[in-house]
C-alpha cells in the first residue's frame, strides 16, 4: 500500500478534485500523480499474494484480503483507493462490506479496475470437461440423442467438489431460482428444452376440480393432456421440469413432472399446482429433459449424481462455467463506496446488494449472468447505478426500493445511462429492467430491450422515469406493459416523461401496452413520451387524476389511447383493497394533504370512477383507434388534441436515435401548442 501526506490544503482541494474525475469519468491516472492527504492505493493482481504488503510491486491476490486492508487504513483516517490489475477473481465467498468499509461524502472508498484493463469479479467457478462422447456413463448415453452423443461434454461437478446445485423454482407471485446456472464463454446456456423454441399448447384439461375466475374456466389441478406425440419419449426422465403459462399469460410457474401417461399423452404435475389453475389453449414447455439435450447451448443436470451434460455452443469452448455463491457484493449499511469498470458476474442471486446503504455507486460496470436480479437496493438513500451494462440476469435488471411513504421522505436512488438486455431468463414475468419502489428514486436515460415481460414496473410515490428507451419487451406476454404500475390510489406524484417506447406488440403481436396503469393505478404525469408501433399505446385502467399530455403516437395499432371505468363494473370488488391501502397511509395530514390535495376526499367523491383523467395535446399519427369506454366519458377531460393527424406534422428527418420527431413550424402543431421532446439517445456509452 502506498499513503500520500501532505499538509497543504490546496493539495488536498487537488485531491478531491481528482476522486470527482474519477467517479464521474474523468482521467483515471490522475488520481496516484496528484494525490493529496490521507490517500491509500491497494493493489490488488490475480497472480499477487495475500501475504503481500498490497503496493504496486507486492500486491495482493484477492479482493477479499484489499478489503481487509481498506478496514486497517480507514482505521487511520486515510482514505482508500483499490486498484484490481485485469483478469479474473473467482470469489471464495462474497466481497461483503458495511460500515467499517465505509468512505464518507468528501472521501469515498473507490474500488476500481486499473486502467485499461478488464477485470472480472466472479460468484462463480470454472469447471473442466471430464470427458466427452464415450466417456459418458453408458446410462446417460443412451439417452442422449445420438446425433449429437459425440459431440456432448461430461463434467463431474462432484469430482471437482461442487455439491450444492440449489433448486429450480419459481414463478408469479412466487420467490425462486434456478439453482445452478452454465456460461460458455461468458454467454448463458439452457437446460435442454423442448420445444427449443416457443412452447407447447395445452389441448384439454382433465382435472377433476373446474376453475371458473370471472368467465374464464379452467381446471384445478394441473393434469391435462397435448398432441404432441414428443412427450411420450420422457416418461423414464428423472428430473423433467416444466415452465408455463397455465392459465393467464401473464402468470407463469416452474413445476415438475410426476408422471406422464404415453399412450394417452397426459401429462401429471407434481404438487403445488398452480394457485389459479390449468386452462385449455396455455402453453409451456418442458426442459431439463436428458433425451431432448439436441441444441448447442443446452445442458442437463443430474442432480442426484452430481453430473453435468453440455452441448456447447461451440466444439472447444474457452470456458466454461457454473455459478456457485448467491452474490458477488453484498453491501449493509455502507457509505460512500464506489465500484468502478468492473466486470461482476456468476451470482446464484442478485450479483449486487446494497442494503440500508448511502451514497454508493456502481459505475461504467458491466453486470451480467446472474440467477436473480443484477443490482437489488433497498433502503437507505443516494445509490446509484450509472453507464453499466446489464443482461443475463435470471429475474430483472436494476430494483430500486428506498424512501419512507408514511413520510414521503425521498430516497433519491438512481438508475442511469444504462443498458438493460436480455433479461428475466427465468422468472419470466413481474421481472422488469427496471424497477422503482418507495418514494422518489428515479430511472432516466436507460435503454431497455428484449425481454419476456415488462420494461419498467413501478410502485410507490414521487418515482421518475424519464429519457428512457423502451422496445422489444412483453414478448412472450399479453395483457402487459412496457411502463406498469397496479393497483394504488396512494401511489401519487409519479412522472413517466420523454421516454420513447417502440415495437411493443405481446405475444405473437395479439397485444401489449407501451404504459399500463392497471386496475385503479392512480395519479401519473405522462407527459412528452413518444410510442412508435405499440400495439395498444396506453391504458388507464380506471385509475383517477392521471394527465396524460403532449405524447406523440406513432402507428399504434390496433388501438392508440384505451381508457376504462372498471371500477364501477367488473372490478368494482376490487374497493376494498384499494381502500386497504390508502389507510395505510396518512393521507388525510401534511405532507400528503399537501402534497397530493385531490386524496383527502377521495372516498366520498365515487372513488372507483376514473375522476380526474386529462387526455391533451396529444398527436396520432397512422394509428389505430382510441377506445375511450362510455362508462369512463362523463369523468374524464378529452381536450385539444390531433387523434388523426397528417403525416406532415412529422418532421422530414427524425432526432437523435431515429426517434420520431413533431415538425414545430407546422400550423396544425403549432395551434395545438404541443411541445418538442427533449430527446438524446439512451443506454450505456462505452466512454463516459
Amino acid at each position: 500500500m502506498k499513503t500520500y501526506l501532505c499538509n497543504h490544503s490546496y493539495l488536498f482541494l487537488i485531491q478531491r478534485l481528482a476522486v470527482v474525475a474519477v467517479i464521474f469519468g474523468g482521467t483515471v491516472a490522475l488520481r496516484p500523480l496528484i494525490a493529496g492527504p490521507a490517500v491509500s492505493t491497494i493493489y490488488v493482481a490475480p497472480d499477487g499474494n495475500d501475504q503481500g504488503d498490497g503496493s504496486q510491486s507486492n500486491p495482493f491476490a484477492t479482493p477479499l484480503r484489499a478489503r481487509d486492508a481498506v478496514r486497517e487504513t480507514l482505521r487511520r483516517g486515510v482514505g482508500a483507493e483499490v486498484i484490481l490489475r485485469g483478469g479474473t477473481y473467482q470469489l471464495a465467498e462474497p466481497l461483503s462490506l458495511g460500515t467499517e468499509d465505509s468512505g464518507t461524502e468528501r472521501l469515498p472508498v473507490l474500488w476500481r479496475a486499473a486502467d485499461g484493463e478488464t477485470v472480472r469479479i466472479s460468484a462463480g467457478r470454472e469447471v473442466k470437461v471430464t470427458g466427452t462422447g464415450a466417456a459418458i456413463p453408458e446410462d446417460a448415453l443412451k439417452r442422449i440423442p445420438e446425433a449429437v452423443r459425440e459431440r456432448v461434454m461430461y463434467v463431474d461437478l462432484r469430482g471437482q467438489g461442487i455439491t450444492d446445485y440449489g433448486e429450480m423454482s419459481g414463478g408469479f407471485g412466487k420467490k425462486g431460482s434456478p439453482g445452478l446456472e452454465v456460461f460458455v464463454d461468458d454467454q448463458p446456456t439452457w437446460p435442454a428444452r423442448y420445444p427449443d423454441k416457443g412452447f407447447i399448447t395445452i389441448t384439454e384439461v382433465v382435472g377433476p376440480t373446474p376453475v371458473d375466475i370471472r368467465g374464464t374456466k379452467g381446471t384445478a389441478e394441473g393434469i391435462f393432456r397435448v398432441e404432441d406425440k414428443r412427450v411420450a419419449n420422457w416418461k423414464d426422465e428423472k428430473d423433467a421440469r416444466v415452465m408455463g403459462y397455465w392459465f393467464w399469460d401473464w402468470a407463469e410457474e416452474h413445476q415438475k413432472i410426476a408422471k406422464i401417461d404415453p399412450e394417452t399423452l397426459t401429462i401429471t404435475l407434481a404438487e403445488p399446482w398452480h394457485k389459479s389453475g390449468y386452462q385449455k389453449k396455455q402453453y409451456f414447455y418442458a426442459y431439463n429433459v436428458l433425451s431432448e439435450l439436441d441444441q448447442p447451448g443446452e445442458w442437463y443436470l443430474d442432480r442426484a449424481d452430481g453430473k453435468l451434460y453440455l452441448l456447447a455452443p461451440s466444439a472447444d469452448p474457452r470456458k466454461i462455467s457454473v455459478t456457485l455463491l448467491p452474490s458477488v457484493l453484498l453491501l449493509k449499511n455502507a457509505s460512500h463506496i464506489t465500484f468502478y469498470g468492473l466486470t461482476i458476474e456468476g451470482a446464484r442471486k442478485h450479483a449486487v446488494v446494497m442494503k440500508d446503504s448511502t451514497g454508493s455507486s456502481l459505475k461504467n460496470c458491466t453486470v451480467r449472468n446472474s440467477g436473480q436480479w443484477a443490482v437489488h437496493i433497498e433502503g437507505g438513500a443516494k445509490c446509484s447505478v450509472l453507464n453499466c451494462d446489464i443482461s443475463g440476469t435470471g429475474d430483472g435488471g436494476v430494483s430500486l426500493v428506498g424512501g419512507d411513504r408514511k413520510t414521503l421522505t425521498a430516497a433519491g436512488h438512481l438508475v442511469e445511462k444504462c443498458s438493460i438486455h436480455h433479461y428475466s431468463r427465468w422468472t419470466r414475468t413481474y421481472q422488469p429492467g427496471i424497477r422503482l419502489e418507495g418514494v422518489g428514486n428515479v430511472a432516466r436515460g436507460n435503454l431497455i430491450y428484449d425481454a419476456p415481460h415488462q420494461g419498467i414496473a413501478f410502485g410507490g410515490n414521487d418515482q421518475l422515469m424519464e429519457l428512457n428507451e423502451i422496445h422489444h419487451v412483453c414478448q412472450e406476454t399479453n395483457d402487459a406493459g412496457a411502463i406498469y404500475a397496479w393497483n394504488d390510489w396512494a401511489a401519487r406524484g409519479n412522472v413517466i416523461r420523454y421516454n420513447y417506447l417502440h415495437h411493443v406488440n405481446g405475444k405473437e403481436g395479439k397485444g401489449a401496452h407501451g404504459v399500463y396503469l392497471d386496475d385503479g393505478f392512480s395519479n401519473a404525469q405522462i407527459t412528452g413520451n413518444v410510442f412508435q408501433e405499440v400495439a395498444g399505446a396506453v391504458l388507464l385502467g380506471g385509475g383517477r387524476d392521471i394527465q396524460l399530455t403532449n405524447n406523440l403516437f406513432v402507428h399504434c395499432v390496433p388501438k392508440v389511447i384505451q381508457i376504462d371505468a372498471r371500477g364501477l363494473d367488473w372490478r368494482a370488488f376490487g374497493f376494498d383493497e384499494l381502500k386497504q391501502k390508502l389507510e395505510q397511509w396518512p393521507y388525510k395530514s401534511a405532507p400528503w394533504s399537501t402534497r397530493y390535495p385531490e386524496l383527502p376526499a377521495i372516498l366520498d367523491e365515487n372513488p372507483m370512477a376514473p375522476k380526474g383523467v386529462v387526455v391533451s395535446r396529444n398527436i396520432t399519427v397512422d394509428g389505430g383507434k382510441n377506445d375511450l369506454h362510455n362508462n369512463a366519458l362523463p369523468w374524464i377531460k378529452i381536450e385539444n388534441n390531433l387523434f388523426t393527424a397528417p403525416p406532415e406534422v412529422l418532421s422530414k428527418s427524425a432526432g437523435p436515435g431515429g426517434i420520431p420527431q413533431v415538425d414545430t413550424a407546422n400550423d396544425k402543431v403549432k395551434e395545438l401548442g404541443f411541445e418538442p421532446v427533449p430527446w438524446k439517445p439512451a443506454g450505456h456509452q462505452s466512454k463516459d
